[in-house]
């Protein structure tokens, strides 16, 4: 009873800190308002983008849409990150009615690949001093099968960067020589020579510096010409949400591949022995989170393909005597397949650790060869239970065996009949063989063995395996 009362009141305590911080925002949003206060909300984008980085980008607009913000500032440090993710982002951004600022902060930050088509979509482009941008060129995720068709593929995705990042350039008035320089030569640039050449449109070293200095631009939305009234703004900073910081880290590729290799690992000790069920819960639940992340990076299909093939050859093998050759042929293709599973080229961060791989190759052997051990111990162990347990047991005949009788062995009476001499009643006989409900017995000089009802036996005990 406490215990459930505490629970009730700890879910309380949850419900009204959410109700609490929804109250203060809407609070502060209503003060802005009555006040005539400008406000400039402010989202973070502070690692790869991935789909999660897309629906919060998409979320953060539409709180500025409704709040009628005076602008949105996304303070971007980026590797790149996922082309898909990139494209909603921007389509995003180029639909919205609030104006957009991309600033390129703090010191040190990048906007790398997929950061120069967000910063070129944005309405005004702002960098930090000692940041740089660029290093755009498109990422191959994958191969078709033959050198014609890759090198034909690859000119298409360049080609099609090239004439995205021209457009949203004219669109902005940016300079569109340099970013088709970025996209095919990787070119890659400091914050000063960005705006000597007019890829951005300022630099400064803080957030209330931009405020003040993008006050009175103009500016083209999606709704039409707008002048920024930014300077003294409200600014209000929309953070990620519980369930969106969760998918972020199940988006790290290290832990997505780990998730997936221990899960596939729990289904292949579940199935090599039913009826556990906590190996196969724990890789059930573990392997849709890990494919949940790989779902926001570049994965490759062959890759991933070969990891998943590698396990079905470790459950193959369990059911088919291919004397170990298979569970070679698995760890083949699970190091193979997690050597390729991020696609080449891939921003930084975004690849998986050779130890690491190298570990879980380790792991799974090592699992295999556990197993089966397990595996040859119950095909060469002697059995513990049935009729076979009886064969060779030593017991004593409790009628004469002339040449059939009645013997007493481990706490059961038989039928039995002697294959030799005949037996006195109270001799010691070995069990030959079990023929249905007789025995085949031959008489044995040994000493008289206990009797298991009295006495404990250790031999009587049939172990649980």
């Amino acid at each position: 009873m406490k215990r459930a009362v505490h629970n009730v009141l700890l879910l309380l305590v949850l419900i009204s800190g959410v109700i609490v911080g929804a109250i203060s925002t809407i609070a502060t949003d209503l003060a802005s308002a009555q006040t005539g206060q400008p406000q400039v909300f402010v989202a973070k984008i502070d690692d790869a983008v991935t789909p999660v980085t897309a629906r919060y980008i998409k979320r953060a607009i539409n709180r500025a849409e409704d709040r009628n913000a005076a602008a949105l500032v996304i303070t971007m440090n980026t590797p790149g990150g996922l082309g898909s993710a990139m494209d909603d982002i921007v389509d995003d951004i180029l639909k919205s009615t609030v104006p957009v600022v991309v600033y390129v902060s703090p010191v040190n930050a990048r906007a790398a690949s997929a950061g120069v088509f967000i910063t070129y979509a944005a309405n005004i482009a702002v960098m930090a001093p000692g940041t740089n941008i660029g290093s755009a060129s498109p990422i191959m995720e994958g191969t078709t099968g033959s050198v014609t068709s890759d090198e034909t593929l690859k000119k298409k995705v360049m080609n099609d960067a090239i004439a995205r990042i021209t457009n949203l350039a004219n669109l902005r008035g940016r300079n569109a020589d340099w970013a088709v320089t970025a996209v095919r030569d990787a070119a890659n640039i400091t914050a000063d020579q960005a705006l000597s050449l007019g890829v951005i449109n300022l630099i400064e070293p803080d957030l209330p510096s931009l405020l003040n200095a993008i006050d009175g631009m103009n500016v083209t939305t999606a709704s039409g010409p707008v002048t920024l009234h930014t300077a003294g703004a409200a600014v209000t900073t929309i953070d990620l949400r519980l369930f969106e910081r969760f998918l972020l880290v199940l988006a790290n590729p290290t832990l997505a591949y780990l998730l997936v290799s221990f899960g596939l690992i729990g289904i292949y000790l579940e199935l090599s022995h039913p009826g556990i069920s906590i190996p196969g819960l724990f890789g059930g639940i573990a392997l849709i989170l890990g494919l949940l992340g790989l779902g926001g990076l570049p994965v490759t299909w062959a890759g991933l393909g070969l990891i998943l093939l590698s396990f079905v050859l470790f459950i193959v093998d369990l059911f088919v005597p291919s004397f170990g050759i298979l569970t070679i042929a698995g760890l083949a293709s699970f190091l193979i397949g997690s050597n390729i599973l991020i696609a080449d080229g891939s921003p930084d961060g975004l690849d998986i650790p050779r130890h690491i791989i190298w570990t879980m190759t380790g792991c799974l052997a090592a699992t295999a060869i556990f197993l089966g051990m397990f595996v040859l111990r119950g095909q060469y162990w002697r059995k513990k239970s049935g009729k076979a347990a009886m064969i060779g047991r030593v017991g004593t005949a409790t009628t004469a065996l002339n040449p059939a009788g009645m013997v007493y062995v481990f706490g059961e009476y038989w039928q039995a009949t002697t294959s030799g001499e005949s037996v006195e009643a109270g001799s010691n006989v070995m069990v030959d063989a079990i023929d249905g409900l007789r025995m085949r017995v031959h008489p044995v000089t040994v000493g008289q063995p206990p009797d298991p009802r009295a006495v404990g036996d250790r031999r009587t005990v049939i172990p649980v395996r």
